[in-house]
């Protein structure tokens, strides 16, 4: 075995797709979640593994660069996408990674069309812009628990004051 068997797969969309569709056909259940995963902490790994457990495979959206830029500011992402991507494939709880450019995950949920979705109990279901899409297919929303005190904002200011002082 080599190093390179224990990563999860970076695949774009199309390739995203039809290996959903092979999910599909073993009868496996796939869960979805997306998000910007900057500077990854115990946080994101926790709730990584919660929605990898909704089901049988968990593929993660990743925001891509420009996308990350539009949503945090400007200084942000701090680590490039594939850098990002590498990260989350590291993972146990991740098994697949797809990117994608737009501020929120509508279109690649409507290629993919999950078991279930996967967002953070920080939103409400309601408010979800991708929502609509999800139910569209058959698919279901769950709320994930937030771990509270960790944050990628928290990570970067404690870091931006570590450096204040020691340097």
């Amino acid at each position: 075995m080599s190093s390179e068997d224990l990563f999860g797969k970076l695949l774009d969309a199309d390739a995203a797709v039809e290996w959903r569709e092979k999910m599909r056909s073993a009868d496996r259940c796939v869960v979805f979640t997306n998000g910007c995963f900057d500077v990854v902490h115990a946080g994101h790994v926790e709730y990584l593994a919660w929605a990898r457990a909704r089901g049988d495979a968990l593929i993660v959206g990743l925001n891509g660069d420009e996308s990350v830029r539009r949503i945090k500011g400007s200084p942000r992402p701090i680590v490039a996408f594939p850098q990002r991507a590498r990260v989350l494939l590291a993972l146990r709880s991740v098994d697949v990674v797809v990117g994608f450019d737009e501020r929120t995950p509508e279109a690649i949920l409507d290629r993919i069309r999950p078991d279930v979705h996967v967002k953070s109990a920080q939103y409400r279901e309601e408010e979800l812009p991708e929502r609509t899409v999800v139910l569209k297919h058959g698919g279901r929303i769950a709320l994930a628990p937030h771990v509270s005190g960790a944050s990628t904002t928290g990570t970067i200011g404690r870091i931006l004051l570590a450096y204040r002082l020691h340097c």
